[in-house]
C-alpha cells in the first residue's frame, strides 16, 4: 500500500477583476461584525442591489467569527452562489482569527457539490501580514479541508469535489505576491496531507520497512532530485548504531535508518540543513509497558518522522536552492523476550555508554544514534522532530511545540519561522544545571532524568550527541495529533520546517558571492 497525495490537482489561479463579474460556482466573502464591508464585498453589494447589506441589516446573517451562510442565488453577479463568512470583530482580527474563518469557510465548501470556488480573503487586514501570507494560509486551509483518510472505510463518504480555487486580489501589483503565496501554500498543504496520512495509518501497515518504501516512492517521483539510502539492521550493526537497534530488538519488525538527500544548491557540497525525525511506528513502552487506555494512539509516535517526509515532499515541490537532508530513525518498541530492559547499558554510535532506566523513553535512544550519524554531512544546522515527552503536553498543552537548542541564533530562526507559518513553538531553557539529572552510577549517562523538567532533560540527553553542529529539538508530543472525536494526525510542524528552510534559502542567496 502506497500513500496517495490528497488535493494535488487543485488549481489556484490569481486574478484581478471586479468580483461582481467573476464566474464561479461559489464566491466566498468574508464579513466583519461592524457592517463596514471590505472592498470586494462592497462591490458585490453594489452590483446585487445591497444583497449583503440587507442580510446584515435584517439580522439574517451573524458575522461572528466562524459563522457561515450560503446564499444559493446571487442576482446581478457572475457567481452562482455566495458563501458569507464571519470574521468577528475587526479590532480582534489577527492570524488565528483569519485561519479560523478560513477553516469554517472551507469546511462548509467541501460539504457542497462545488468544484470551482473563488475567494476574497486577500482583502482582510491582518496586522502586517502581506498578500503572499494571506494567499498561503488560504491554500493551506483549502488543502486541510479537502484531506480525507478513508483508506480502511468499506463505504467512504463522497470525496470533496473542489478542483479550482481562484484568489481575487484588489490590486494588479499584488498578483505576483499572491501567486507566490498560493504556490507555497499548496506545497505545504500537500506535505501536511502526506504527514497526516503516515501518522494516521495503523502500525500493522506503517512499519519501519513501510516508511523506507515511502522514501523510495518519493525519490522515484522526484525526477532525480532526491537520493535515498536505507540502512537495514545489518548495516546499522556494522555502523555501531546500538541504541537504535536496542529499541527495535524486541519486535519482529526490523529497524531502519532512512536517509533522503536533496541537493538544491549550485554547489552540491554546500553544508546541508538536516531534519531528523523520530519514527517509532508503534510504542508499547516495551518492558516498561504503557497502560492500555489510549495505547492505540501510540501509532502516532512516528509523527516526527512523518513531518520529515511531509517537509521533503514540500521541498520537492518548491525546489529551494539549498541542500537539505531528511533522516528518519525508525523502530517498533515491543516487549518481547529479546527486548531491551531497564538497567541495560547500551553503547551508542558516538561511543557513549547509556544506562537505560525506562524502556518507554525509547525515542531519545533512536535519535541519539541518528544525531551522531549526521555528523558526517558537516551540516549547517540540524533540527530533530519528535513526539518525545508527555511533559511537553503538561508544559505547553496542544498549541505550541517545545523548542530547545544549543544555538540561540538557530532557536530564534525557528521561532521566527513558526510565527510566520503560524505553526508556533516555544523556547525552553537548556541550561547546564539540568545536565546533572542524567548522572549515572554505572555508565557515562542515564537516559532519563526523573520527573522534574522532563522535556528539558530529554533534550539534555540529545544535546550530548550534538556538539559538532548547531542543533535544535522540537518536541511535538502536544501538537502532532489530536485525540477524542477529532482523533488524527495534525501535520505539524511541516509549516514551521518549510518556512525555516525557505528562510535559509533567502539567507543563502543574500550571502553567496555573486558571479561576475
Amino acid at each position: 500500500m502506497s500513500v496517495q497525495s490528497r488535493g494535488d490537482a487543485m488549481e489556484s489561479p490569481v486574478i484581478n477583476v471586479n468580483p461582481a463579474k467573476v464566474e464561479t460556482a461559489c464566491l466566498v466573502v468574508p464579513i466583519f461584525q461592524d457592517g463596514d464591508l471590505l472592498p470586494a464585498a462592497d462591490k458585490l453589494d453594489d452590483a446585487s442591489e445591497r444583497l449583503i447589506g440587507q442580510l446584515l441589516d435584517r439580522g439574517d446573517f451573524d458575522p461572528s467569527l466562524g459563522n457561515v451562510q450560503l446564499i444559493p442565488f446571487a442576482p446581478g453577479l457572475g457567481a452562482e452562489r455566495l458563501l458569507l463568512v464571519g470574521l468577528g470583530e475587526r479590532a480582534k482580527c489577527g492570524e488565528g482569527q483569519l485561519i479560523k474563518a478560513l477553516d469554517a469557510a472551507f469546511g462548509a465548501i467541501v460539504k457542497l457539490p462545488l468544484d470551482d470556488v473563488a475567494t476574497t480573503f486577500t482583502d482582510v487586514p491582518v496586522g502586517e501580514r502581506d498578500t503572499a501570507w494571506k494567499a498561503r494560509v488560504t491554500l493551506e486551509a483549502a488543502h486541510r479541508a479537502c484531506y480525507r483518510f478513508d483508506d480502511f472505510k468499506s463505504q467512504p463518504a463522497p470525496a470533496p469535489r473542489l478542483e479550482r480555487l481562484t484568489l481575487l486580489v484588489g490590486d494588479q501589483d499584488e498578483t505576483p505576491q499572491a501567486e507566490l503565496g498560493a504556490r507555497i501554500g499548496a506545497a505545504v498543504g500537500e506535505g501536511v496531507a502526506l504527514t497526516r496520512t503516515l501518522g494516521n495509518l495503523p502500525s500493522n501497515v506503517c512499519t519501519p520497512r513501510y516508511l523506507a518504501e515511502q522514501a523510495r516512492t518519493l525519490a522515484a517521483d522526484a525526477d532525480g532530485a532526491l537520493n535515498v539510502e536505507i540502512l537495514d539492521e545489518e548495516a546499522l550493526q556494522a555502523l555501531g548504531a546500538n541504541a537504535l537497534l536496542a529499541v527495535g530488538q524486541g519486535s519482529e519488525e526490523p529497524s531502519r535508518l532512512i536517509v533522503m538527500q536533496y541537493r538544491g544548491a549550485e554547489d552540491p557540497d554546500e553544508a546541508p540543513h538536516v531534519l531528523v525525525g523520530k519514527g517509532i511506528t508503534f510504542d508499547s513502552g516495551g518492558i516498561s509497558l504503557k497502560p492500555g487506555a489510549g495505547m492505540d494512539e501510540m501509532k502516532f509516535d512516528m509523527c516526527g518522522a512523518a513531518s520529515v517526509f511531509g517537509t521533503m515532499k514540500t521541498v520537492l515541490a518548491l525546489k529551494p536552492k539549498i541542500n537539505i537532508i531528511g533522516v528518519v530513525a525508525s523502530a517498533e518498541n515491543m516487549p518481547d523476550g529479546r527486548a531491551f530492559k531497564p538497567g541495560d547499558i547500551v553503547k551508542t554510535l558516538k561511543g557513549l555508554n547509556v544506562e537505560v532506566l525506562n524502556t518507554d523513553a525509547e525515542g531519545r535512544m533512536v535519535l541519539c544514534d541518528a544525531l551522531s550519524y549526521v555528523e558526517r554531512f558537516k551540516p549547517a544546522s540540524v533540527v530533530d522532530i519528535a513526539t518525545l515527552t508527555g511533559a511537553a503536553i503538561i508544559a505547553l498543552g496542544h498549541h505550541a511545540s517545545g523548542l530547545l537548542s544549543n544555538d540561540d541564533d538557530l532557536a530564534l530562526d525557528l521561532l521566527d519561522a513558526g510565527e510566520n507559518a503560524w505553526d508556533r513553538a516555544w523556547h525552553l531553557p537548556l541550561w547546564e544545571e539540568y545536565q546533572s539529572q542524567l548522572d549515572s552510577n554505572f555508565a557515562d549517562l542515564a537516559h532519563i532524568g526523573g520527573r522534574p523538567a522532563g522535556t528539558i532533560t530529554a533534550a539534555c540527553f540529545l544535546s550530548r550527541f550534538t556538539d559538532a553542529y548547531p542543533w535544535a529539538h522540537l518536541d511535538i508530543a502536544g501538537t502532532a495529533w489530536a485525540s477524542g472525536d477529532k482523533k488524527g494526525a495534525s501535520g505539524r510542524p511541516v509549516g514551521l520546517l518549510t518556512q525555516y528552510l525557505l528562510d535559509r534559502e533567502t539567507e543563502a542567496t543574500e550571502t553567496r558571492p555573486s558571479v561576475a
